[in-house]
């Protein structure tokens, strides 16, 4: 049940870098039993709002109460101690660690004797841990390494649910936690957070997917340029609205329309593909087609793609590019042959956090960028990245820049801008827009747009089926590794496609 005055309060917060300000004057009061949205594009000030409630980063000014007691947030530890608890969208997980261990590691491991970590129980706990949240298919003895990022992710969130109410944690920051999520385990999220709410805990959940608050929060804030433009109650705004109060602007189709239907030739063909993971696979790619993939966690989505990239080894079938048979061919040799991957996961499988946009967009291409030299040719590659910049909006300060200081969207398109250098025949996507705002999502539907009408063919696997719905022209059904259907995207809801998805239904086109 809401309290009546707010569980943590927040006034006058403010970061500048370098004399730049980042977060302007901000104030949010969060109450308990309440779920409060918080929205807003790229770069907008949400993030360093959440690293200054959490300690991690030293505020300019910000006064902080705890009802209705000030408090000072100086440490990661002190906010902590006051009962706040993050689940940040980037997987900073141990590979290497188990998925118990992943569970437990800012807590004390149970131990025999107070030497010996008694793995028995770490295992059984962190098993009662998961079962709690709904999530009985993990093995907390698996290598975190092993599992999917949306496994992964259930991971990160079972941890930050350690000792909860009995540690007073009384309010959850939750940063783009369905980014990495198909729409079964998100449902699984959104029952714990009703829980917590019941608790009477305060909830600030961060994120890009519009459609998500309407269902889960109460009251929405939306940030622009370092400033809070609005805070309302869910019942008092709309998706437009709340897009206009982001962006500065509206957007009157989300989803541009085709300026010109796929043409007839057959660019990509599968027959009978296996892997350890699928099986008998068949369809066929043709050039501008937009051909979207769908299915549950565990269905195969991923898997086929990274079998066709060459990513995962195949056991059986045939792959044809425009004819051609690719048979024992690797991601280097892909790129080559006119295939393009853009990754389900950009910072840990798409881009080298470390390096410049420059490095990253040319990295597979350096012996088209080098030529004959052995040597980086940083001329060449300064022409490459801004060309390819440009055609994708890239936003970044030169060539050189870090990837690891641009934005969540910004970085999806230094992805896209490296699988467009070589103007690929086929693409494939796997999550195109994941964890990127509403923005930076309709600059990269219109670049999909783009490159479908100069003939590529693109096939794309997304957990949001109104991207599916609202992009492709046809949509491949995985059920259990298996292609099961292959359906028209007009006339389809999410709700059809989702039955489709479970199997309650069936509706093929020949």
């Amino acid at each position: 049940m809401m309290s009546s005055s707010p569980l943590m309060s927040i006034a006058g917060a403010s970061k500048s870098y370098n004399g730049l300000p980042a977060l302007i004057d901000v104030s949010l009061d969060l109450n308990g039993g309440e779920v409060h949205a918080l929205m807003g594009e790229n770069g907008a000030g949400k993030s360093t709002l959440i690293r200054l409630m959490a300690g991690v980063l030293p505020a300019d000014a910000m006064h902080v109460t705890m009802r209705g007691q000030p408090v000072t947030i100086y440490s990661a530890q002190a906010a902590f101690a006051l009962g706040l608890r993050f689940i940040h969208q980037e997987l900073n997980v141990v590979p290497q660690l188990s998925v118990a261990e992943n569970i437990f590691l800012s807590q004390q491991y149970p131990r025999w004797g107070g030497i010996f970590v008694h793995w028995n129980r770490l295992n059984r706990d962190a098993r009662a841990v998961l079962a709690e949240l709904g999530i009985t298919h993990l093995d907390p003895r698996t290598a975190i390494a092993r599992l999917s990022p949306g496994d992964q992710m259930l991971v990160k969130i079972a941890g930050a649910f350690v000792g909860g109410e009995q540690a007073g944690a009384s309010v959850y920051v939750m940063d783009e936690p369905t980014a990495a999520l198909t729409g079964e385990e998100a449902a699984m999220l959104f029952r714990v957070i009703q829980r917590l709410r019941e608790r009477g805990c305060a909830v600030l959940y961060v994120t890009h997917r519009i459609d998500e608050i309407f269902q889960i929060a109460d009251r929405v804030t939306v940030m622009r340029d370092g400033r809070v433009v609005a805070t309302k109650g869910i019942g008092e705004t709309s998706a437009a609205e709340l897009i206009q109060l982001m962006t500065g602007r509206a957007m009157q189709q989300i989803y541009p329309a085709r300026a010109a239907p796929p043409g007839d030739t057959v660019l990509l063909e599968v027959h009978n593909l296996r892997t350890d993971a699928i099986r008998n696979v068949t369809f066929q790619l043709r050039s501008g087609e937009i051909l979207g993939v769908a299915g549950l966690i565990g269905s195969g989505c991923t898997e086929l793609i990274r079998a066709l990239m060459g990513a995962d080894r195949v056991l059986g079938g045939e792959i044809l590019l425009e004819g051609v048979p690719l048979k024992n061919h690797a991601p280097a040799g892909a790129w080559g042959r006119g295939l393009a991957f853009v990754p389900e996961e950009r910072r840990s499988q798409g881009l080298i956090l470390s390096r410049s946009v420059g490095n990253n967009v040319t990295l597979p291409h350096l012996a088209q960028i080098n030529r004959r030299s052995v040597f980086l040719d940083d001329a060449r590659e300064r022409v490459v990245t801004e060309q390819l910049g440009k055609a994708v909006s890239l936003r970044a300060n030169g060539y050189r820049q870090s990837v690891r200081e641009l934005s969540g969207g910004n970085q999806q398109k230094v992805v896209f801008a490296r699988a467009l250098a070589r103007d690929p025949r086929v693409l494939l996507l796997d999550e195109p827009t994941r964890g990127v705002d509403v923005g930076a999502k309709y600059d990269l539907y219109g670049l999909i747009r783009r490159i479908s009408a100069q003939g590529t063919g693109i096939l794309m696997v997304s957990s949001e089926l109104a991207e599916l719905i609202g992009l492709c022209d046809r949509i491949l059904i995985m059920r259990r590794g298996q292609l099961v259907d292959m359906v028209p995207a007009a006339g389809l809801t999410e709700e059809s496609l989702l039955a489709l998805c479970y199997g309650e239904v069936h509706r093929g086109d020949g």
